[in-house]
């Protein structure tokens, strides 16, 4: 019988994709919960190069990093597919979840903030860059990224957009504007409606009390990075 592990951070939006795509799929798997400051000797084994969650362990063979764990799943589990079977279409699905990757570094930056003024310089970089998803990734009027169903890029942006309405409520600013990102804001209700994510995403009120200690805590440790 196929064995299928999973060691992440249950409040970690990069665990939420891994969480999504094993769902979404069918696949039954055991999750290992990971402690940030004190982290299992198998994660250090499964990753020893960036030493992070997620992890996936199929068989005993660790993949690392989210969004190649999410393709690695999609070609390992080929029902409910999650990449399109064109090649160009692929290739423009790859485009767009290296650009959610990159926005993260904004909305840490934004996370990590100390003053209202650096905040406030975050948010308008994270504004600039969901401008282009809101014009150019969801600019036409597609349910999801993948049509009626949800796809890779989906799956990529929702954890992303799941982070930012944490930090909403954590930090009382508001940077998903419905008047700013109609598309994006109506996306995004979509995705979060949907059964399968709604039953495999913490509840809003346990991750903002959760990542406000974390805070304290990383503070505390000077892990604050």
């Amino acid at each position: 019988m196929t064995e299928v592990k999973l060691h992440g951070f249950w409040y970690s939006p990069f665990t939420f994709r891994v969480v999504w795509t094993l769902n979404l799929k069918g696949i039954p798997y055991e999750h290992i919960e990971e402690d940030r400051f004190n982290k299992s000797p198998q994660l250090l084994q499964y990753n020893p190069v960036y030493k992070k969650t997620p992890v996936l362990v199929h068989d005993g063979k660790p993949i690392c990093e989210s969004m190649l764990i999410v393709e690695y799943i999609d070609e390992i589990w080929l029902q409910n597919s999650l990449l399109p079977a064109d090649s160009y279409d692929r290739a423009q699905a790859r485009f767009w979840v290296k650009y959610v990757d990159d926005m993260f570094s904004g909305i840490a930056a934004h996370f990590r903030s100390r003053s209202d003024e650096e905040r406030e310089e975050a948010k308008e970089i994270i504004w600039e860059r969901l401008g282009v998803v809101e014009d150019l990734c969801l600019g036409d009027e597609r349910k999801f990224y993948g049509g009626d169903a949800i796809n890779i890029v989906d799956i990529a942006l929702g954890s992303f957009v799941k982070f930012i309405e944490v930090q909403e409520d954590m930090f009382d600013v508001k940077i998903l504007q419905s008047e700013r990102f109609p598309r994006l804001k109506l996306w995004f209700n979509n995705f979060k409606d949907v059964p399968i994510i709604k039953e495999n995403t913490p509840g809003q009120e346990e991750l903002v009390a959760f990542l406000k200690t974390l805070i304290e805590k990383m503070m505390a440790r000077k892990y604050y990075r």
